[in-house]
């Protein structure tokens, strides 16, 4: 087994972790000033009980600072996706709210991967506080997300982000700087992002308070709103819009904006991954106006705007919905099921199986149809100017295998559990992609998770932390040799 001492450095961040959740926590009050916090005393209590145990983690493992190995990177993401959104459960759990442990934690869960899948229904209703917490948790989680992919799975040789490793950490120093250059400019652009989205919504006619909280779950992707009509509360096809183009920039590798603020733009503009991804949006966003025009002789302009508006949501994993797109007719159903997998750019706040992983799957499909043709040619394999090694399209083969397995097993649970057919099998892609909402009457855009069995709740988190942690990091830890000395 792992020694004592080598878990201490893991302890120690995860404390400096939950002392920062504990002032995050008194943001709602404070930011309100008492306006709209009728449970301002959860928040306080839940801000001290964070601190204190975060105080004791902290220090216990010493003031020596330890540096970080391979395991010990393994044993931290992970730990850290399961104790945030633990300790961020307490507020909504000693809250007026009454709602259950399993509830709390499903939101709060769901909240800091940014899923956006949620058990709380009558949002229109809801304390300031709580509104602003959850946008909160989610705002939190995408600067986690974007700070793991950048920093951390790449190294890890996590499915096939190890493609990413040059252009996020090993950059030279004529070219950009170094790692604590690239953190600080990683939480600028967030930080930019986050205020311009508040600026932009405001100006578009949102009252300051839902401009805030669109805002923090925006730039996040993670899709809580403030209604329980969602993004449809605003019938303005100009802040859709707007929101559509922040979701994009959310969906967008976080680095190359590094890269944009010292002064390289050909980065961004010739950068493969965000061709692809943002030809992809505007392909199927005109698909589906073209589908709706024929069929439902919706106007133009405004079928344009609600399909790019629910197609970016769907495939940056944001989750927000500005009408039912279930009653759009069968053949968008089956088009949304599908874009619940495919997720945004590697290094961004998306969810899913990531634009690079189709991208690398074209080129190996290429390859093959090369090889029957040419069975001794020497074909090698490029992507964004750089050769892609073995390593890295088997790590995304077995990612994809690991993806498309899991997402059967938690399927077939949930089938057991007594859920139908489409609920269990589009809650498992939702939870799985960190998307949101799934298909149909229960789940689907105009519903929510409230209704089913605990035991599902439970399931659906732990798919929620396993897509967040892109299933690898997980796994590994139950193989024997990764706790041997």
């Amino acid at each position: 087994m792992v020694a004592l001492f080598n878990i201490l450095p893991v302890i120690q961040i995860l404390g400096f972790l939950l002392i920062l959740l504990s002032f995050l926590m008194t943001l709602p009050v404070n930011m309100l000033m008492l306006g709209d916090t009728p449970d301002w005393l959860a928040f306080v209590k839940s801000a001290s009980i964070c601190f204190g145990v975060g105080l004791v983690c902290f220090f216990s493992a010493g003031r020596k600072r330890h540096a970080l190995k391979q395991r010990q990177m393994f044993i931290l993401t992970v730990s850290a996706w399961v104790f945030i959104p633990l300790f961020s459960s307490l507020p909504l759990l000693l809250s007026d709210l009454k709602l259950s442990v399993t509830d709390a934690f499903f939101e709060s869960i769901s909240g800091v991967t940014t899923t956006g899948s949620t058990v709380m229904s009558g949002l229109d209703n809801l304390p300031g506080d709580i509104l602003l917490w959850r946008s909160i948790m989610q705002w939190m989680g995408g600067i986690g997300i974007i700070g793991m992919a950048v920093a951390i799975l790449p190294f890890l040789r996590i499915g096939g982000m190890r493609l990413f490793a040059t252009e996020s950490s090993e950059w030279t120093e004529k070219a950009v700087p170094r790692t604590n250059r690239l953190a600080r400019g990683l939480v600028f652009s967030y930080l930019a992002l986050t205020f311009g989205c508040i600026l932009t919504y405001w100006a578009l006619g949102m009252d300051l308070f839902n401009a805030v909280n669109h805002a923090l779950t925006t730039v996040s992707t993670g899709g809580y709103s403030t209604s329980d009509s969602s993004m449809g509360q605003f019938d303005q096809l100009s802040i859709l819009f707007a929101s559509s183009l922040f979701m994009m920039l959310g969906g967008i590798p976080f680095f190359l904006f590094v890269r944009l603020l010292n002064g390289q733009v050909q980065p961004l503009l010739r950068d493969q991954q965000i061709h692809f991804f943002l030809k992809f949006l505007l392909l199927i966003a005109c698909l589906i106006t073209i589908y709706r025009v024929v069929n439902e002789g919706t106007f133009p302009v405004d079928a344009f705007v609600h399909a790019l508006f629910n197609v970016t949501s769907v495939v940056t994993t944001t989750g927000y919905a500005s009408q039912d797109y279930a009653l759009w007719g069968p053949f968008v159903v089956v088009l949304f099921f599908f874009l619940t997998f495919v997720g945004g750019c590697s290094g961004s706040t998306s969810g899913g199986m990531k634009i690079f992983r189709f991208q690398l799957s074209m080129l190996l499909l290429r390859e093959q149809v090369l090889r029957l043709l040419h069975p001794n040619a020497v074909i090698a394999r490029h992507y964004n100017g750089r050769i892609i090694s073995d390593e890295i399209v088997a790590s995304s083969v077995a990612f994809s295998f690991i993806f498309l397995a899991t997402l059967a097993i938690v399927a077939a649970i949930l089938a057991a559990l007594g859920l139908d057919l489409v609920t269990s099998l589009t809650g498992a892609a939702t939870a799985l992609a960190n998307v949101g909402p799934g298909l149909g009457d229960t789940i689907g855009p105009a519903g929510n998770f409230q209704t089913l069995p605990d035991a599902a709740k439970w399931v659906l988190m732990v798919a929620m932390l396993l897509g967040r942690l892109e299933l690898l990091s997980v796994f590994v830890m139950f193989s024997p040799h990764f706790w041997r000395s």
